[in-house]
Protein backbone atom coordinates (compact mmCIF):
# COMPACT_ATOMS: atom_id res chain seq x y z
CA UNK A 1 0.00 0.00 0.00
CA UNK A 2 0.99 3.58 -0.59
CA UNK A 3 1.12 6.29 2.05
CA UNK A 4 -0.41 9.76 1.73
CA UNK A 5 1.21 13.11 2.32
CA UNK A 6 0.00 16.71 2.63
CA UNK A 7 1.70 18.52 -0.27
CA UNK A 8 -0.16 21.83 -0.24
CA UNK A 9 -2.13 24.01 2.17
CA UNK A 10 -4.20 27.16 1.77
CA UNK A 11 -6.81 29.20 3.60
CA UNK A 12 -9.13 32.12 2.99
CA UNK A 13 -11.22 34.28 5.31
CA UNK A 14 -13.55 37.16 4.36
CA UNK A 15 -12.16 40.69 4.69
CA UNK A 16 -15.05 41.78 6.92
CA UNK A 17 -13.79 41.76 10.55
CA UNK A 18 -16.50 41.61 13.25
CA UNK A 19 -15.22 42.48 16.73
CA UNK A 20 -16.83 41.73 20.06
CA UNK A 21 -17.65 45.42 20.35
CA UNK A 22 -19.47 45.21 17.02
CA UNK A 23 -21.61 42.38 18.38
CA UNK A 24 -22.34 44.35 21.55
CA UNK A 25 -24.23 46.84 19.38
CA UNK A 26 -26.56 44.07 18.19
CA UNK A 27 -27.13 42.14 21.42
CA UNK A 28 -26.66 42.37 25.18
CA UNK A 29 -23.03 41.29 25.42
CA UNK A 30 -19.57 42.80 25.73
CA UNK A 31 -15.94 42.10 24.91
CA UNK A 32 -15.03 40.92 28.42
CA UNK A 33 -17.99 38.48 28.59
CA UNK A 34 -17.11 36.90 25.24
CA UNK A 35 -13.36 36.66 25.83
CA UNK A 36 -13.80 35.19 29.31
CA UNK A 37 -16.02 32.37 28.02
CA UNK A 38 -14.55 31.68 24.60
CA UNK A 39 -11.20 33.47 24.17
CA UNK A 40 -12.52 35.04 20.97
CA UNK A 41 -11.70 38.67 20.17
CA UNK A 42 -13.00 38.88 16.60
CA UNK A 43 -14.20 36.78 13.69
CA UNK A 44 -14.75 37.17 9.93
CA UNK A 45 -18.22 37.34 8.39
CA UNK A 46 -19.27 37.26 4.76
CA UNK A 47 -21.00 40.46 3.70
CA UNK A 48 -24.09 39.69 1.67
CA UNK A 49 -23.27 40.56 -1.91
CA UNK A 50 -19.48 40.43 -1.53
CA UNK A 51 -19.28 37.44 -3.88
CA UNK A 52 -18.34 34.93 -1.19
CA UNK A 53 -20.13 31.72 -0.36
CA UNK A 54 -19.15 28.43 1.22
CA UNK A 55 -18.06 27.02 -2.14
CA UNK A 56 -16.40 30.24 -3.36
CA UNK A 57 -14.27 30.44 -0.21
CA UNK A 58 -13.41 26.77 -0.67
CA UNK A 59 -12.18 27.53 -4.16
CA UNK A 60 -10.08 30.49 -2.96
CA UNK A 61 -8.39 28.32 -0.30
CA UNK A 62 -7.93 25.50 -2.80
CA UNK A 63 -6.19 27.70 -5.35
CA UNK A 64 -3.56 28.56 -2.75
CA UNK A 65 -3.14 24.91 -1.75
CA UNK A 66 -2.75 23.79 -5.36
CA UNK A 67 -0.13 26.45 -6.01
CA UNK A 68 1.85 25.31 -2.97
CA UNK A 69 1.62 21.71 -4.16
CA UNK A 70 2.76 22.79 -7.64
CA UNK A 71 -0.34 21.19 -9.17
CA UNK A 72 -3.12 22.34 -11.49
CA UNK A 73 -6.86 21.61 -11.12
CA UNK A 74 -6.48 18.90 -13.78
CA UNK A 75 -4.01 17.06 -11.53
CA UNK A 76 -6.69 16.50 -8.89
CA UNK A 77 -8.37 13.07 -8.94
CA UNK A 78 -11.03 13.66 -6.27
CA UNK A 79 -12.61 16.38 -4.10
CA UNK A 80 -13.65 15.78 -0.49
CA UNK A 81 -15.62 18.78 0.75
CA UNK A 82 -16.47 19.16 4.45
CA UNK A 83 -19.11 21.68 5.56
CA UNK A 84 -22.29 22.07 7.60
CA UNK A 85 -23.28 25.20 5.66
CA UNK A 86 -23.50 24.32 1.96
CA UNK A 87 -24.71 26.94 -0.49
CA UNK A 88 -27.75 24.77 -1.16
CA UNK A 89 -29.47 21.85 0.55
CA UNK A 90 -28.35 19.87 -2.50
CA UNK A 91 -26.26 19.40 -4.50
CA UNK A 92 -23.30 19.75 -2.17
CA UNK A 93 -20.34 22.08 -2.35
CA UNK A 94 -17.98 19.53 -3.88
CA UNK A 95 -19.54 19.67 -7.33
CA UNK A 96 -19.60 23.46 -7.18
CA UNK A 97 -15.84 23.48 -6.57
CA UNK A 98 -15.36 21.02 -9.44
CA UNK A 99 -17.26 23.33 -11.80
CA UNK A 100 -15.75 26.61 -10.56
CA UNK A 101 -12.19 25.29 -10.89
CA UNK A 102 -12.78 23.79 -14.34
CA UNK A 103 -11.81 20.30 -13.25
CA UNK A 104 -12.35 17.04 -15.09
CA UNK A 105 -15.40 14.92 -14.23
CA UNK A 106 -13.70 13.69 -11.06
CA UNK A 107 -15.67 12.44 -8.04
CA UNK A 108 -16.79 15.02 -5.49
CA UNK A 109 -17.71 13.75 -2.05
CA UNK A 110 -19.39 15.90 0.61
CA UNK A 111 -18.75 15.21 4.29
CA UNK A 112 -21.31 16.44 6.83
CA UNK A 113 -19.57 15.93 10.15
CA UNK A 114 -19.57 19.50 11.39
CA UNK A 115 -16.58 20.33 13.63
CA UNK A 116 -15.04 16.91 12.92
CA UNK A 117 -15.63 17.30 9.19
CA UNK A 118 -12.07 18.01 8.11
CA UNK A 119 -10.63 15.16 10.20
CA UNK A 120 -13.18 12.77 8.68
CA UNK A 121 -12.46 14.15 5.19
CA UNK A 122 -8.71 13.68 5.64
CA UNK A 123 -9.32 10.09 6.73
CA UNK A 124 -11.38 9.44 3.59
CA UNK A 125 -8.69 10.96 1.36
CA UNK A 126 -6.00 8.93 3.11
CA UNK A 127 -7.80 5.66 2.41
CA UNK A 128 -8.28 6.42 -1.30
CA UNK A 129 -4.59 7.28 -1.60
CA UNK A 130 -3.36 4.27 0.35
CA UNK A 131 -5.30 1.80 -1.77
CA UNK A 132 -3.81 3.29 -4.93
CA UNK A 133 -7.15 4.40 -6.38
CA UNK A 134 -6.20 8.10 -6.58
CA UNK A 135 -2.97 10.06 -6.58
CA UNK A 136 -3.98 13.64 -5.63
CA UNK A 137 -7.05 14.53 -3.57
CA UNK A 138 -8.25 18.02 -2.70
CA UNK A 139 -9.66 18.17 0.86
CA UNK A 140 -11.64 21.29 1.77
CA UNK A 141 -13.26 22.60 4.95
CA UNK A 142 -15.41 25.69 4.43
CA UNK A 143 -18.17 27.40 6.40
CA UNK A 144 -20.57 30.32 6.05
CA UNK A 145 -22.02 30.54 9.55
CA UNK A 146 -22.97 34.20 9.59
CA UNK A 147 -25.92 33.74 7.25
CA UNK A 148 -27.78 31.61 9.77
CA UNK A 149 -26.99 33.03 13.21
CA UNK A 150 -29.31 34.79 15.65
CA UNK A 151 -27.77 38.21 16.22
CA UNK A 152 -30.15 39.16 19.03
CA UNK A 153 -29.64 38.71 22.77
CA UNK A 154 -31.61 35.47 22.52
CA UNK A 155 -28.84 33.90 20.46
CA UNK A 156 -25.75 35.43 22.05
CA UNK A 157 -24.43 32.24 23.67
CA UNK A 158 -23.99 30.70 20.21
CA UNK A 159 -23.71 33.57 17.74
CA UNK A 160 -20.65 35.18 19.34
CA UNK A 161 -18.66 31.98 18.77
CA UNK A 162 -18.86 31.32 15.04
CA UNK A 163 -17.08 32.80 12.04
CA UNK A 164 -16.75 32.23 8.31
CA UNK A 165 -13.77 30.94 6.34
CA UNK A 166 -12.20 28.08 4.43
CA UNK A 167 -9.09 25.92 4.45
CA UNK A 168 -7.83 23.34 1.98
CA UNK A 169 -5.19 20.63 1.77
CA UNK A 170 -3.83 18.65 -1.15
CA UNK A 171 -3.24 15.05 -0.11
CA UNK A 172 -0.95 13.15 -2.49
CA UNK A 173 0.55 9.71 -2.95
CA UNK A 174 3.87 9.39 -1.16
CA UNK A 175 6.38 6.81 -2.38
CA UNK A 176 9.66 8.35 -1.23
CA UNK A 177 9.92 8.26 2.56
CA UNK A 178 8.14 7.48 5.81
CA UNK A 179 6.52 10.91 6.21
CA UNK A 180 2.83 11.60 5.76
CA UNK A 181 -0.39 10.48 7.43
CA UNK A 182 0.39 7.68 9.88
CA UNK A 183 -3.18 6.92 10.94
CA UNK A 184 -6.65 8.34 11.54
CA UNK A 185 -9.17 7.55 14.27
CA UNK A 186 -12.90 8.33 14.07
CA UNK A 187 -15.84 8.05 16.49
CA UNK A 188 -19.47 9.07 16.98
CA UNK A 189 -22.13 8.98 19.69
CA UNK A 190 -25.51 9.94 18.27
CA UNK A 191 -27.40 9.87 21.56
CA UNK A 192 -26.12 13.40 22.21
CA UNK A 193 -27.15 14.76 18.78
CA UNK A 194 -29.65 17.26 20.22
CA UNK A 195 -27.08 18.96 22.47
CA UNK A 196 -25.53 20.80 19.50
CA UNK A 197 -27.78 20.98 16.49
CA UNK A 198 -29.44 23.03 13.76
CA UNK A 199 -32.77 21.87 12.34
CA UNK A 200 -33.30 24.73 9.96
CA UNK A 201 -32.37 26.08 6.53
CA UNK A 202 -29.29 26.51 4.40
CA UNK A 203 -27.49 29.80 4.03
CA UNK A 204 -29.18 30.39 0.67
CA UNK A 205 -32.50 30.99 2.47
CA UNK A 206 -31.70 33.41 5.23
CA UNK A 207 -33.22 32.88 8.67
CA UNK A 208 -34.58 36.44 9.10
CA UNK A 209 -36.59 36.00 5.89
CA UNK A 210 -38.04 32.72 7.12
CA UNK A 211 -39.02 34.17 10.48
CA UNK A 212 -40.64 37.19 8.81
CA UNK A 213 -42.84 34.84 6.80
CA UNK A 214 -43.44 32.42 9.66
CA UNK A 215 -42.97 34.12 13.06
CA UNK A 216 -42.80 31.85 16.10
CA UNK A 217 -41.34 31.85 19.57
CA UNK A 218 -39.64 28.47 19.52
CA UNK A 219 -37.32 28.85 16.53
CA UNK A 220 -35.64 25.68 15.20
CA UNK A 221 -33.82 27.59 12.46
CA UNK A 222 -30.97 28.82 14.64
CA UNK A 223 -28.21 26.61 16.07
CA UNK A 224 -28.75 25.33 19.60
CA UNK A 225 -25.90 24.40 21.91
CA UNK A 226 -25.84 23.08 25.47
CA UNK A 227 -22.47 24.69 26.12
CA UNK A 228 -21.53 23.12 29.44
CA UNK A 229 -22.59 19.66 28.30
CA UNK A 230 -20.57 19.98 25.08
CA UNK A 231 -17.54 21.31 26.97
CA UNK A 232 -17.51 18.39 29.43
CA UNK A 233 -17.69 15.81 26.66
CA UNK A 234 -15.20 17.62 24.41
CA UNK A 235 -12.35 17.64 26.91
CA UNK A 236 -12.77 13.90 27.53
CA UNK A 237 -13.04 12.87 23.87
CA UNK A 238 -10.22 15.17 22.71
CA UNK A 239 -7.79 13.56 25.14
CA UNK A 240 -9.01 10.03 24.39
CA UNK A 241 -8.69 10.26 20.62
CA UNK A 242 -5.28 11.95 20.78
CA UNK A 243 -3.95 9.16 23.01
CA UNK A 244 -5.59 6.56 20.75
CA UNK A 245 -3.75 7.92 17.72
CA UNK A 246 -0.42 8.10 19.51
CA UNK A 247 -0.68 4.61 20.95
CA UNK A 248 -1.60 3.16 17.53
CA UNK A 249 1.76 4.36 16.26
CA UNK A 250 3.87 3.50 19.31
CA UNK A 251 4.16 7.17 20.26
CA UNK A 252 3.57 9.23 23.39
CA UNK A 253 2.51 12.79 24.15
CA UNK A 254 6.20 13.66 24.47
CA UNK A 255 6.58 12.96 20.73
CA UNK A 256 4.08 15.67 19.71
CA UNK A 257 5.70 18.64 18.01
CA UNK A 258 2.46 20.40 17.06
CA UNK A 259 -1.15 19.84 18.09
CA UNK A 260 -3.75 21.51 15.88
CA UNK A 261 -7.05 21.19 17.75
CA UNK A 262 -10.40 22.14 16.29
CA UNK A 263 -10.92 25.77 17.30
CA UNK A 264 -14.14 25.25 19.27
CA UNK A 265 -13.33 27.31 22.33
CA UNK A 266 -9.98 28.57 23.57
CA UNK A 267 -10.83 27.26 27.05
CA UNK A 268 -11.17 23.72 25.68
CA UNK A 269 -7.82 23.95 23.88
CA UNK A 270 -6.14 25.32 27.00
CA UNK A 271 -7.64 22.56 29.15
CA UNK A 272 -6.36 19.88 26.76
CA UNK A 273 -2.94 21.55 26.60
CA UNK A 274 -2.68 21.50 30.38
CA UNK A 275 -3.96 17.94 30.63
CA UNK A 276 -1.36 16.72 28.12
CA UNK A 277 1.33 18.97 29.64
CA UNK A 278 2.15 20.60 26.30
CA UNK A 279 3.96 23.93 25.98
CA UNK A 280 2.56 26.94 24.12
CA UNK A 281 4.92 26.12 21.24
CA UNK A 282 3.32 22.68 20.86
CA UNK A 283 -0.27 23.90 20.39
CA UNK A 284 -1.55 26.27 17.72
CA UNK A 285 -4.66 28.37 18.35
CA UNK A 286 -6.16 31.10 16.19
CA UNK A 287 -9.74 31.14 17.46
CA UNK A 288 -8.97 34.58 18.91
CA UNK A 289 -8.96 36.00 15.36
CA UNK A 290 -11.48 33.83 13.53
CA UNK A 291 -13.86 32.32 16.04
CA UNK A 292 -15.10 28.77 15.52
CA UNK A 293 -15.16 28.05 11.78
CA UNK A 294 -16.24 24.44 12.30
CA UNK A 295 -15.01 22.23 9.42
CA UNK A 296 -12.68 25.04 8.30
CA UNK A 297 -10.98 25.58 11.65
CA UNK A 298 -8.32 22.86 11.47
CA UNK A 299 -7.25 23.51 7.86
CA UNK A 300 -7.11 27.28 8.48
CA UNK A 301 -5.02 26.74 11.63
CA UNK A 302 -2.83 24.12 9.94
CA UNK A 303 -2.23 26.42 6.98
CA UNK A 304 -1.38 29.38 9.22
CA UNK A 305 0.94 27.36 11.45
CA UNK A 306 2.78 25.94 8.45
CA UNK A 307 3.16 29.31 6.74
CA UNK A 308 4.44 30.81 10.01
CA UNK A 309 7.23 28.21 10.10
CA UNK A 310 5.88 26.50 13.20
CA UNK A 311 5.87 23.09 11.48
CA UNK A 312 9.04 21.65 9.96
CA UNK A 313 9.98 18.45 8.18
CA UNK A 314 10.02 15.46 10.50
CA UNK A 315 7.64 17.01 13.04
CA UNK A 316 4.85 14.92 14.51
CA UNK A 317 1.63 16.85 13.90
CA UNK A 318 -1.64 15.83 15.54
CA UNK A 319 -5.03 17.03 14.27
CA UNK A 320 -7.93 16.51 16.64
CA UNK A 321 -11.58 17.53 16.59
CA UNK A 322 -14.83 17.14 18.51
CA UNK A 323 -18.24 18.43 17.56
CA UNK A 324 -21.92 18.03 16.83
CA UNK A 325 -23.18 14.51 16.45
CA UNK A 326 -21.32 13.96 18.70
CA UNK A 327 -18.44 13.05 16.42
CA UNK A 328 -14.73 13.21 17.09
CA UNK A 329 -11.46 12.07 15.61
CA UNK A 330 -7.73 12.50 15.18
CA UNK A 331 -5.18 12.31 12.39
CA UNK A 332 -1.52 11.62 13.15
CA UNK A 333 0.92 13.08 10.62
CA UNK A 334 4.70 12.84 10.25
CA UNK A 335 5.53 16.04 8.38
Amino acid sequence: MYTSKITGLGHYVPENVVTNDDLSKMMDTNDAWIQERTGIKERRHIKKGDGNSTSVMGVKASEIALKEANLTPNDIDMIVFATLSPDMYFPGGGVEVQEMMGMRTIPALDVRNQCSGFVYAMSVADQFIKTGMYKNILVIGSENHSGGLDFTTRGRSVSVIFGDGAGAAVVSRNEQDDTGILSSHLHSEGKHKDELALQGPSTEYWVPEIIEKNPQEDIPYYPYMNGQFVFKHAIVRFAEVIHEGLEANGLTVADIDMLIPHQANLRISQFIQQKLKLSDDQVFNNIQKYGNTTAASIPIALSEAHKAGKIKKGDLVVLAAFGSGFTWGSVIVRW
